[in-house]
């Protein structure tokens, strides 16, 4: 059993680079500022865990290891490319504190760079030499795009938690769930292998963007890099919010928030203090614990080694985080 959170990621840490080499790949071919743009996006850090986990993966299937760092290389790029566009349409200035491309380019030239690393993704992806895996790519890039158009049209109404599940698998889960169904895919033993890997991204990636969600409600500003409640004060309706509204159903705030009414600055800071102080934060981290637990049950007909136990390990590290 690995002693720390931090192991895991030491077990790829000399293929994480080879990732990044991957990514960087073809600089010079085309407009300099495509490749400044990616070399920009590179440098403002992220955690990586992504391609970790098809790293991780592929290892312990089996999986020839150039091919899992392409595979690698191009769920981080296609990750990247969703942020460049998130970032947009969000109108968000910064990233983890660096300046995003939209607050230094015009949104024109925004919207050409992220389509530029979508297809530098997809011309990774078609590297691995598996059709089945490019199908994959495709058909998981096509689920966060619906997913993106679905916010934009969202309805506060009808099963707010449903609709919830529905946009973090969209938005996260489908791209952990890519990570570990095409790593499998890549291994010796796929028949076997292919499904549980897929169910572990995917229960992975819910915990992960559930945790991000109470982060949001709970983590330090300045680390975060955006406002407390951000998603809340945009209208967005996440996991600590459905808890809050099960709780306490009669809230007059959140009652004329989902009614799409403003409220008014004071309403809006009392709404934020009663979901932190009820036990609507609790009961997320709970959900996502039993997300983790789910993946963690996945592994046991997986290959006994190092690398499962990374996995293991990556899967906690997803509810243990602070940013």
């Amino acid at each position: 059993m690995l002693a720390t959170t931090a192991t895991f990621f030491e077990l790829v840490r000399d293929r994480l680079s080879q990732v990044e080499e991957r990514m960087r790949a073809g600089a010079g071919q085309h407009h300099p500022n495509a490749d400044a743009a990616i070399e920009h996006l590179l440098a403002s850090g992220g955690k990586r865990i992504r391609p970790t986990l098809a790293l991780l993966a592929g290892e312990m299937l089996g999986a020839e290891p150039a091919r899992v760092v392409t595979l690698a290389a191009s769920i981080e790029m296609l990750h990247t490319a969703t942020l460049v566009h998130d970032d947009l349409i969000d109108g968000s200035l910064l990233r983890r504190g660096i300046p995003t491309l939209n607050a230094q380019w015009t949104p024109g030239a925004t919207v050409l760079t992220g389509d530029y690393i979508f297809a530098r993704a997809a011309q990774l992806a078609a590297q691995t030499s598996s059709l089945r895996l490019m199908e994959l790519f495709a058909q998981t890039l096509m689920t966060i795009v619906n997913g993106e158009i679905t916010q934009l049209f969202r309805s506060r109404r009808g099963d707010l938690r449903q609709s919830y599940y529905q946009s973090i698998y969209a938005k996260t889960a489908s791209l952990f769930e890519l990570a570990g169904e095409a790593a499998a895919l890549l291994g010796t033993s796929p028949d076997v292998s292919v499904k549980p890997m897929k169910d572990f991204g995917y229960q992975v990636g819910m915990a992960f963007q559930i945790v991000d969600d109470v982060l949001d409600f709970t983590g330090d500003q300045q680390q975060v890099g955006k406002p407390l409640a951000n998603d809340l004060r945009q209208g967005l309706i996440t996991l600590p919010t459905v808890h809050y509204l099960e709780m306490h159903p009669e809230d007059a705030d959140l009652a004329h928030l989902l009614e799409d009414a403003h409220l008014e600055s004071q309403e809006l800071e009392r709404l934020i203090a009663a979901i932190r102080s009820s036990g609507a934060i609790q009961r997320s981290l709970d959900e996502a614990g039993r997300f983790v637990a789910a993946a963690e049950a996945d592994l046991e007909t997986m290959p006994d080694c190092r690398e499962r136990d990374g996995l293991r390990q990556l899967a906690r590290y997803t509810v243990q985080r602070s940013t």
